[in-house]
């Protein structure tokens, strides 16, 4: 579990890890609102009112920015967050961390295309359910050499494009997997009709990203057109069932961003459990040292970990690491063969 996430880390240490690991080069005003908190007993003793597990930096700042906090210095921020505290510790108490980032759609794609289709997606912590839409999409990679792969959804293009920076050998797709069934889990689904989900959404987005925060809008649309069932529920609790409801002869795949970190240690290993014992395909982008075995099979590869961003996701298949990835789906990084020693089941079987 990440420091910034876990409730049994004291709320300063929690800060400074946000501000240090999660921030730093994404996002300059949290960095510093983080920095400032960290370094604040005033504020901190603030924060410490919440439960433990709603202290959370990413959340008590989105439910600040919700209510009208100013992206600027950390002296104006704190000064606000005293005045308006009633109001954001109302909505942190009601609220949760449910960033819906379709551009995550673009570090999925590759994977999911390699499988045998047809497929039928389950994602976990789905909270609107942006991400279970990764055939309407259109996507843009970038490639090292500076050359760009376009790829469109089978009718034509889509209002929604997202971009990705690949290295390393990704298989991109010539096209789009053939998606039959989809659904999600969540413990408080996000209703993409709901104007007041939809702002809860674009709080969540960091100050800096203009970028994602005009692609929200679109992404929206393109559910409304086509919503996706997200059941209500803990995951652990809910996947057998859905995986049940899938339509026969479809390669099921589970799927997950940004999620399990939010679990504690005993319920991770449960559900990774669990994806063993499933007949579903199991993709993971978590950070790093939240799935289960992940890292230390990539451990098996120490220069490539001596390289690898703190921030960097690792994306697995089957708790088989196979990319890493910027944790919004800015890039994406294909472990080439020679780092996939450690990854044989990966290659026997990612086209069965």
């Amino acid at each position: 579990m990440r420091a910034s996430t876990d409730p049994l880390v004291p709320t300063a240490e929690r800060y400074r890890a946000f501000a240090e690991v999660e921030a730093r080069g994404m996002s300059a005003c949290y960095e510093a609102w983080a920095a400032g908190v960290a370094a604040d007993p005033a504020t901190v003793a603030l924060i410490d009112q919440l439960p433990a597990v709603k202290r959370q930096p990413n959340l008590v700042f989105s439910a600040a920015r919700l209510h009208g906090a100013s992206v600027g210095k950390y002296p104006e921020f704190a000064a606000w967050l005293r005045e308006h505290w009633t109001d954001v510790a109302a909505t942190c108490l009601t609220h949760a961390t449910q960033t819906n980032e379709p551009g995550r759609c673009a570090v999925l794609l590759p994977a999911l295309a390699a499988l045998a289709g047809p497929l039928a997606l389950i994602e976990v912590g789905a909270s609107a359910g942006l991400c279970l839409h990764p055939d309407r999409y259109s996507y843009r990679y970038r490639l090292a050499d500076g050359s760009e792969r376009m790829l469109h959804p089978f009718d034509g293009p889509s209002p929604v494009v997202l971009d990705c920076d690949v290295t390393g050998p990704v298989p991109l797709p010539e096209r789009m997997p053939e998606i039959v069934w989809r659904a999600g889990i969540d413990l408080h689904p996000l209703d993409v009709s709901s104007e007041t989900d939809v702002a809860w959404l674009d709080a969540l987005i960091w100050p800096e990203h203009d970028d994602r925060r005009a692609r929200l809008g679109a992404a929206v649309a393109v559910a409304r057109r086509e919503p996706a069932p997200i059941v209500s529920g803990d995951l652990g609790e809910q996947i057998e069932a859905l995986v049940a409801r899938a339509p026969a002869g479809a390669t099921v795949v589970v799927f997950h961003t940004a999620v399990l970190a939010y679990l504690n240690e005993a319920d991770r290993n449960r559900f990774a459990e669990q994806m063993t014992r499933l007949p579903v395909r199991w993709l993971s982008n978590e950070g790093q040292s939240v799935v289960p075995g992940v890292l230390e099979r990539l451990a098996e590869v120490p220069a490539l970990l001596d390289h690898m961003p703190a921030s960097a996701f690792i994306l697995a298949l089957d708790g088989e690491p196979i990319a890493l990835t910027q944790p919004h789906g800015r890039s994406l990084h294909w472990l080439a063969p020679e780092d996939e020693c450690h990854n044989r089941r990966f290659n026997r079987t990612l086209l069965l």
